[in-house]
C-alpha cells in the first residue's frame, strides 16, 4: 500500500548543530518535559497531598485550558482562553482571548499575562470541544522566547518578559469532525515545528527567529491526527514521527521529506503522542484501539520490516509512559494499562476507583516521577501507583477543585506542579 502522504517543502532551513545554547537541564520546556518522554528522577517529591498537606501554592487562573504548565528558570508559562466556551460566560466569539500567564515558581505570583485576540473563527463550542476547549497546546521554550499555538489564531513568540515578537498563521480551515486543535508544539535545531492537522493538514517548521517558513510538509492524511510529534535521532539525522489514522509516518525533522511509513490498526483519529527507547516508537490510539511498535530507521513502506508487534490494548487521548520495559497509561475510561514493551503482550488492566458520570474520567498523560506512576484524574484526583507486573495503588490525591483537570503534571525543583480550568498547584514535601 502507498502511503497518503505528498510533502512540498518550501524556503531554505539553517543548519544549526546544538539545539540552544540557552536551555538547561533543569527546565520542563515541553509538553512532557525533556524529549516528550514523561520521566523524571527525583526521588523527594511527595505522593500524597491534599489542600492542607504538601501544597506549596495555588495560583488563580483567570481562564480555562486543557495545556499544561512548562517552566523556565523560575518561570512558570501556562495558556488559557477566555470571554467565549466557559459555561459562565455568554459572549460570542468576538470575545474570545487567548492568554498567556507567566508565574512566579517559588511562590505563585503572577509576574505577567500576555492576551491574544481571536484572529479568525475557531469552531463552535459544541461537541469534543467542550471537552478541552480553545488553549489545549502546550507551550514550548529555548530558554530565551516561548512559543504558543492557538489554532485558527495561529503560532506566536513571546520574549520571557511577556513581549510579543511575532506571529505566523498556519492555516484557518476545519477538519470534518471539527474538535478543535491539540497538537503541542516541539523544537528542532532553529525551527519550532507545528503539527497543524486541523488547521491546514500541514506540519510547519517555523524559523524561531521570525516565524517565517522553513519547511512544510502537506498531506490530506494528516486530517484527525492530534497527537504531539516525536523526534528521534537515527543514523546522523532526526526523524520527525507523527501518527495518522491508520499510519505511522517518519518525516526528516530538516526538510520534511517523508522517510518511511508503517500502517497500523490506529483507525479513524490519533490523540495520545508517542515515546520512543533504544531506536523502537511506541505508539498507541485510534476510535476502535490498538498499539504498535515500529523500529526506526527505514525507508519507504516498513510495514512489514520494522514492525516490532502489533497489540490491542490502546488509550483514546491519554498517552503511554514507557519504565523498565513496561508501557503505563491510564485510558480514558479510567482502566490502567501495563504492556510488555518487548512482546507488546497485555500484563494487567485494572480499573481505577473513579466517579466519571458516564464521561470520559481521563484526559492527562501519565508520568513516572521518582520511580513511581502517577496519573492526573479530570475529577477523581491524582492516582500514584507501583510500577511492575501487577497493579498496587499508593495514593490517590484529592484536591477540592471541582473543575476539570486536563492537563498533564510538570516537574522540576522539588516540585510537581498540575492545572485545572481554574488553578495552577505547586505540590512539594513542606
Amino acid at each position: 500500500m502507498r502511503s497518503r502522504y505528498t510533502a512540498s517543502q518550501s524556503a531554505l532551513f539553517l543548519f544549526v548543530f546544538l539545539l540552544s545554547p540557552f536551555a538547561t537541564a533543569d527546565d520542563f520546556a515541553q509538553f512532557r518535559g525533556k524529549s516528550g518522554h514523561a520521566h523524571d528522577r527525583q526521588t523527594n517529591l511527595p505522593r500524597q497531598w491534599s489542600d492542607s498537606s504538601n501544597l506549596q501554592w495555588k495560583a488563580e487562573i483567570d481562564g480555562r485550558g486543557s495545556s499544561s504548565p512548562i517552566v523556565v528558570g523560575d518561570k512558570v508559562l501556562i495558556t488559557a482562553y477566555s470571554g467565549y466556551g466557559n459555561p459562565d460566560q455568554s459572549g460570542s466569539q468576538d470575545s474570545l482571548v487567548r492568554q498567556l500567564f507567566c508565574f512566579n515558581l517559588n511562590d505563585g505570583k503572577l509576574l505577567w499575562k500576555a492576551d491574544v485576540k481571536n484572529q479568525q473563527r475557531e469552531d463552535l463550542y459544541q461537541g469534543f470541544i467542550t471537552e478541552h476547549g480553545y488553549a489545549t497546546s502546550t507551550p514550548v521554550s529555548d530558554g530565551i522566547m516561548v512559543y504558543v499555538f492557538f489554532g485558527k489564531s495561529g503560532v506566536f513568540a513571546f520574549d520571557l518578559q511577556g513581549e510579543q515578537k511575532w506571529h505566523m498563521n498556519v492555516g484557518t480551515e476545519s477538519a470534518q469532525r471539527r474538535w478543535g486543535s491539540a497538537p503541542s508544539l516541539v523544537l528542532h535545531k532553529d525551527t519550532v515545528i507545528v503539527n497543524a492537522s486541523d488547521e491546514s493538514q500541514t506540519i510547519y517548521a517555523l524559523n524561531k527567529e521570525d516565524g517565517s517558513v522553513a519547511w512544510k510538509a502537506e498531506a490530506a492524511g494528516l486530517e484527525n491526527s492530534f497527537n504531539t510529534p516525536l523526534l528521534v535521532k537515527s543514523n546522523e539525522r532526526t526523524e520527525l514521527i507523527v501518527a495518522v489514522p491508520w499510519e505511522i509516518w517518519s518525516l526528516d525533522a530538516d526538510t520534511g521529506k517523508l522517510l518511511w511509513w508503517a500502517e497500523t490498526e490506529l483507525d479513524n483519529n490519533v490523540s495520545p503522542s508517542m515515546v520512543e527507547n533504544d531506536g523502537i516508537v511506541y505508539a498507541v490510539g485510534g476510535r476502535s484501539g490498538a498499539s504498535v511498535a515500529i523500529r526506526i530507521g527505514g525507508k519507504g513502506d516498513v510495514s512489514r520490516t520494522h514492525v516490532v508487534w502489533r497489540g490491542d490494548a490502546s488509550s483514546y487521548v491519554p498517552s503511554p509512559v514507557l519504565f523498565e520495559n513496561r508501557l503505563y497509561w491510564v485510558n480514558d475510561r479510567g482502566i490502567a494499562h501495563c504492556v510488555n514493551a518487548t512482546t507488546g503482550e497485555l500484563v494487567y488492566q485494572h480499573r481505577l476507583n473513579i466517579n466519571s458520570g458516564g464521561g470520559r474520567s481521563f484526559y492527562a498523560s501519565a508520568m513516572v516521577i521518582g520511580g513511581k506512576i502517577y496519573a492526573v484524574s479530570r475529577f477523581n484526583g491524582t492516582f500514584v501507583y507501583e510500577p511492575g507486573d501487577e497493579f498496587r495503588q499508593i495514593a490517590q490525591n484529592q484536591l477540592s477543585d471541582e473543575s476539570m483537570f486536563n492537563a498533564s503534571p510538570a516537574v522540576v525543583k522539588d516540585r510537581i506542579l498540575i492545572r485545572s480550568d481554574s488553578a495552577l498547584y505547586c505540590i512539594g514535601n513542606k
